[in-house]
């Protein structure tokens, strides 16, 4: 019987360089795929920066929260501003009304409106005040949610990598297979023939020995 064929290498390239390369090393088929420096930089960033930000994804350090707080600071100034720029202006023209008639601010009629202005300005800072607390809650949640979404993109760059990886691989490995295939029926057909011809040279001339080594020769090195 004739020699096992070679292990064929199954090679992807991309513009003239090797991305993926299946070979056999002893018993083992090893497939290796060859990352370019921007890939790698890409991936291992991605990657360390991920599990850094999974730890703390949750927890806000000392300027994530003055950076919170100073926005709602904020919206809490516009809000009272807003009301005081309703509410003050009722307020002086209702004096100057009762003033000009009255003479005086001394009356149940001035008494009267002002109870029902400040009484819907208490209703106005109360609503700010809920809307301050869900303000809150909405700059949190934006908080969390542009951490959440970032670590999501770092995720699908590994992942789309991994998925590179995977495809390159399955090629090098198809590409080795079909290789590998190609010699072993190469190798069967040439089994045959030296076989029928072994079987022939037997009933033939003297020089019948001297070919048969030769094919048993042949056979060894193929």
């Amino acid at each position: 019987m004739g020699k096992s064929s070679k292990y064929s290498t199954g090679t992807i390239k991309v513009n003239g360089q090797t991305k993926a390369q299946t070979y056999k090393s002893g018993n083992n088929v090893i497939t290796n795929y060859k990352m370019s420096d921007a890939e790698k930089r890409a991936y291992d960033y991605a990657q360390n920066s991920f599990a850094d930000g999974l730890q703390s994804v949750n927890i806000f350090d000392e300027n994530t929260k003055k950076n919170l707080q100073s926005q709602l600071d904020a919206y809490t100034l516009q809000g009272q501003k807003m009301v005081n720029s309703i509410y003050t202006p009722m307020l002086n023209d209702l004096k100057t009304d009762v003033a000009s008639r009255f003479g005086n601010l001394d009356n149940s009629v001035f008494m009267d409106n002002l109870n029902t202005i400040e009484s819907n300005r208490a209703d106005a800072i109360n609503n700010l005040a809920q809307d301050i607390t869900a303000k809150r809650s909405e700059l949190i949640n934006n908080e969390l949610s542009q951490r959440y979404t970032y670590l999501n993109f770092l995720q699908d760059i590994q992942n789309q990598t991994n998925s590179n990886i995977l495809n390159f691989a399955n090629s090098s490995q198809a590409n080795s297979n079909s290789g590998n295939n190609f010699n072993s029926k190469n190798s069967s057909g040439f089994g045959a023939y030296s076989n029928l011809t072994s079987g022939l040279l037997k009933n033939l001339t003297p020089y019948a020995s001297a070919a048969t080594s030769a094919l048993q020769i042949a056979q060894k090195y193929l």
